[in-house]
């Protein structure tokens, strides 16, 4: 069972912890996010977010989007392989409510779970 904290260890941190994601990363994507995955060499998975303006205007919308974000991979990092994740958003999310975005994470979670079974 793993713990279900999300803490600073859980986090990507610096510009570069983001730059090793974006220069050589596995793609998942779902109709609203796009998640850039690599793998790492530590035990425990690490997540950042790229929530851009341009896509997401209002401030309140974008901390819903990252609230909801962090829950769902708190709840699910422990089935996830060791991997940093940055996850981006698409036009539109914004329009979603709480349990379509939730489902979309839910199924992203599922296909690099199956695609790291190896």
């Amino acid at each position: 069972m793993g713990n279900y904290e999300f803490n600073r260890e859980s986090r990507l941190l610096t510009p570069g912890h983001f730059k090793q994601v974006f220069d050589n990363p596995t793609r998942y994507g779902s109709n609203h996010f796009t998640i850039l995955i690599t793998s790492n060499s530590d035990d425990n998975n690490r997540l950042g977010m790229a929530i851009a303006k341009k896509r997401v205007k209002l401030a309140v919308q974008r901390n819903r989007l990252k609230r909801l974000t962090r829950e769902s991979f708190r709840l699910n990092q422990h089935k996830l392989p060791a991997v940093d994740l940055v996850v981006m958003v698409k036009s539109g999310i914004d329009k979603l409510d709480n349990d379509a975005i939730n489902q979309q994470l839910e199924k992203i979670w599922r296909k690099i779970i199956q695609r790291h079974k190896s």
